[in-house]
C-alpha cells in the first residue's frame, strides 16, 4: 500500500508500507523532488547491468528525508509550514516513508531503529527550524483505509 499525505495540494509525505508488492520497478516521487523513492520487484536472477553515475549539478532547497522503519512502532505528526498541526500516522517495521514538504516530527511508541537517508552536505542549525510539538490530547491518528 502506498499512502499519500496531501495538505493544500502538496505532498507533505509518502508512505510506502511494508505489504506493498509489485513486479518490475516504479519511481513514486515525481522527477522534480531532489530526493527520489523507487521500487523494485524482480525475480531470482535478474541483472541490474553495472554503472557508475555522471557528475550532474543539482540544486537542493529543501532537505528531503526517507526513514526506513526497521523495528519498533513509531508516530509521525505531520505539520503544514506554517507549523500548524494536520494529523498523525503510525509506521511500523519495514514500513518506509519519504519526507517531503511541510513539517513533521516523532514519538517512539516502542523501542524503535530507523534508518535515514537524506541529502547533503548536513547544513547544520540552517538545517531545520525546531518548534514545540503537539499536545497528546489534540492527536488524530488517521489509519489507512
Amino acid at each position: 500500500m502506498i499512502e499519500h499525505i496531501i495538505h493544500e495540494n502538496i505532498e507533505l509525505a509518502l508512505i510506502l508500507r511494508s505489504n506493498f508488492k509489485k513486479e518490475g520497478i516504479e519511481f513514486l516521487t515525481p522527477n522534480n523532488y531532489s530526493q527520489q523513492l523507487g521500487y523494485m520487484g524482480r525475480p531470482r536472477g535478474y541483472v541490474i547491468a553495472p554503472h557508475v553515475h555522471n557528475p550532474v549539478a543539482r540544486e537542493v532547497m529543501y532537505t528531503k528525508e526517507v526513514l526506513f522503519v526497521k523495528s519498533g512502532k513509531v508516530r509521525v505528526d505531520f505539520y503544514d509550514e506554517a507549523k500548524s498541526y494536520l494529523e498523525s500516522r503510525l509506521l511500523g517495521p519495514g514500513d518506509v516513508i519519504l519526507l517531503a514538504f511541510g513539517g513533521h516530527g516523532f514519538e517512539m511508541l516502542e523501542d524503535s531503529e530507523i534508518i535515514e537517508v537524506k541529502q547533503g552536505p548536513y547544513a547544520g542549525d540552517l538545517d531545520k527550524t525546531r518548534f514545540e510539538p503537539i499536545s497528546r490530547a489534540e492527536l488524530q491518528i488517521v489509519t489507512p483505509s
